[in-house]
């Protein structure tokens, strides 16, 4: 249930199931996990997204080995100790794997309470939330809580949707206020507007050196921890994508290239952010002596492949692949490659899936 509720964070669950299935694969149980290397960890969640979600979970992994049993905690306020455990991870845990009588309250829920109560503030503020909170609560039944969270999970997934939702077919439809008093329901909860996310431009070198690719890595804090990338950066104002690529390489690594090859741009979402990437390979030395770099380290392509790398990274590899790509020598082909593709051998998901959006 740990996994399940962290991976759903912010993924669906039709998206979601194949990577979770991976994950307690390669990591059956807490102990397991503890004793992995972090590498390891981030390879087994690559292509899920949001990788801080991993960091956390290794680390209250090992928090959890240290405890004198080593037993996983039962109680909300125990499992809101562990890093990357909030409210609703503890609720959903506590009520569903050990019966703990607590609400789980996530977009569905919140949706569900809202119709039910006519709430008419925005879901998103606290005060509003504590009064669907306490709406559920008090429908909640002394047993079976676990159960109870589900079904209102479930009741928005499938009944009472985002928009239209389908009140004729609800088995709570009398109880509910927005169907008796509203002409459309759909119209709570009420939410203020997102802003627009920014978009940010960027450039990425591959460097080559005979048939190894020039990678680093990211630190363990902020965006996209411990994951393998290309050096690159922001593109800024007044610069051309070549001559920022450039700049990157020689303050990242202290090297310079030779003549760049554009090899496309790749798009990429962020939750907060969207980017473009302007993507170049160039080589060093051609003199074939053995260059040594600032930063960074030597990689053939399948070393790199057995690495933990962003999403977008993954788009950048995946240029090599197609027709038009200039792949550099002994990297290999692995032609038909989509780059947001599932986990290598996960099978097709054979549960019914409950689509689970954090964002409301």
């Amino acid at each position: 249930m740990w996994v399940a509720e962290v991976l759903l964070q912010q993924t669906r669950v039709a998206q979601a199931i194949p990577y979770y299935e991976r994950f307690v694969r390669s990591f059956p149980d807490v102990a397991s996990l503890a004793r992995a290397p972090l590498r390891d960890v981030l390879k087994a969640w690559e292509g899920a997204g949001y990788y801080g979600r991993a960091h956390r979970m290794h680390e209250a992994a090992r928090r959890l080995a240290r405890r004198p049993r080593a037993d996983f905690p039962t109680a909300v306020a125990e499992l809101e100790e562990l890093p990357g455990v909030g409210p609703y991870i503890a609720r959903a845990t506590a009520a569903i794997a050990f019966d703990r009588a607590v609400v789980a309250l996530e977009a569905n829920g919140l949706r569900v309470a809202a119709r039910l109560t006519r709430e008419g503030g925005d879901a998103r503020e606290r005060g509003v939330r504590d009064r669907l909170e306490n709406a559920l609560r008090s429908a909640l039944p002394s047993r079976g809580a676990g159960t109870f969270n589900e079904a209102v999970m479930e009741l928005g997934e499938t009944v009472c949707l985002p928009v239209h939702p389908r009140c004729a077919e609800c088995p709570v439809a009398a109880m509910c206020r927005a169907f008796r008093e509203l002409d459309d329901p759909g119209t709570l909860p009420r939410v203020a507007p997102r802003k627009a996310r920014p978009h940010l431009r960027g450039a990425v070198v591959v460097v080559t050196d005979r048939e190894r690719w020039l990678v680093q890595e990211r630190p363990n804090t902020g965006l996209l921890p411990g994951l393998w990338e290309f050096p690159g950066g922001k593109i800024e104002g007044g610069e051309s994508p070549e001559s920022a690529a450039r700049r990157e390489l020689n303050e990242e690594t202290g090297l310079d290239a030779t003549e760049l090859v554009s090899l496309g741009v790749v798009h990429h979402a962020y939750s907060h952010f969207t980017v473009e990437l302007h993507v170049f390979s160039g080589r060093v030395r051609p003199d074939g002596r053995v260059v040594r770099p600032s930063a960074g380290r030597w990689m053939t392509r399948a070393e790199f492949d057995r690495l933990p790398k962003p999403k977008a990274t993954e788009k950048i590899v995946a240029l090599f692949d197609e027709p038009r790509g200039r792949a550099s020598p002994g990297s290999g082909s692995r032609r038909g490659r989509r780059p947001a593709s599932p986990p290598e051998g996960a099978r097709p998901p054979r549960v019914r899936a409950r689509r689970r959006d954090r964002s409301a």
